[in-house]
């Protein structure tokens, strides 16, 4: 669905982002986790299963070169990119001018690190879609997450086990920090993989997409920060039992059983066992 009295964007393939590569004298980066997307049919399939329509707000981290900026500008109202490095969030808007014209006045870029941004300039994103720098997708997944409540939804491109991670249910064996702490903000799926060949240059690791849609946070006295502290310490050694893990926290192997006998919880269970309900049992114990 394009709007009716515009051309919609031209989309980038893989000579196009080489092109606009060379004319940078860019050379993508480990360290940055730059892998560009080359490929017009995955970016597509990403804005068709992200949900996002025209009355979408839509925040992305990491555009790259544009490839899925312009495609998200087919359907959104408006895009807002944060783009860490310089040349790339610089050359960004004469990309979107030259192949998007049409919708160039509903972009803009901010050139920052996702990590670190404190708010997002104009109306309040309702979506994040995104195809995240691999190496930092967790901590700037929740960072955003619980920076912005105006996200409602959202899609991600993240590495193949992270997307795992993150979609994971208590008891199975990649449940664990990443899991949980999405899940204070979130339901999160899994929603496809996408093949290396789609991006240039091709990455070693094999990539996935989850989707999550905003619920509530857990109704309770206590903060996030202390039921997260409560996750970090149960998670920090895997395979290991509950009242030793929590023994630091709690400020001795006692007190660690008796937060845990209060929230109900056999202390010799593991962390991966167990759901946010839980974990949110033991932190108002614990205070």
């Amino acid at each position: 669905m394009s709007h009716p009295s515009s051309a919609g964007p031209r989309l980038l393939g893989p000579a196009e982002v080489r092109l606009l590569a060379d004319r940078l004298d860019l050379r993508p980066t480990k360290q940055r986790g730059q892998n560009f997307v080359i490929d017009a049919n995955t970016v597509r399939r990403i804005v068709r299963d992200s949900g996002i329509g025209p009355d979408d707000v839509v925040l992305e981290v990491g555009p790259g070169l544009g490839s899925l900026t312009l495609a998200l500008l087919d359907v959104a109202a408006r895009v807002v990119a944060i783009e860490v490095d310089r040349v790339l969030a610089d050359a960004l808007p004469a990309t979107i001018a030259d192949r998007a014209p049409d919708q160039a006045d509903r972009f803009e870029v901010v050139a920052a690190d996702a990590m670190r941004v404190t708010s997002v300039p104009g109306p309040p994103p309702t979506a994040l879609v995104a195809n995240l720098p691999y190496n930092v997708s967790v901590p700037v997944l929740l960072h955003l997450l619980a920076l912005l409540p105006s996200l409602e939804r959202g899609l991600v491109m993240v590495q193949s086990e992270v997307a795992d991670r993150l979609a994971a249910q208590p008891g199975s064996k990649v449940y664990g920090i990443p899991s949980v702490k999405a899940a204070w903000f979130a339901d999160v799926r899994r929603a496809g993989a996408i093949g290396r060949n789609v991006f240039w240059p091709a990455p070693n690791v094999d990539s996935g997409l989850v989707a999550w849609t905003r619920r509530e946070p857990p109704t309770t006295a206590v903060t996030r920060e202390q039921v997260f502290a409560v996750v970090d310490a149960a998670f920090a050694q895997r395979r290991k039992a509950l009242r030793p893990s929590l023994r630091g926290l709690a400020g001795s192997a006692e007190a660690s059983e008796a937060a845990l006998a209060a929230a109900g919880i056999d202390p010799m269970t593991r962390g991966e066992q167990l759901r946010l309900a839980d974990f949110v049992r033991i932190a108002e114990a614990l205070a």
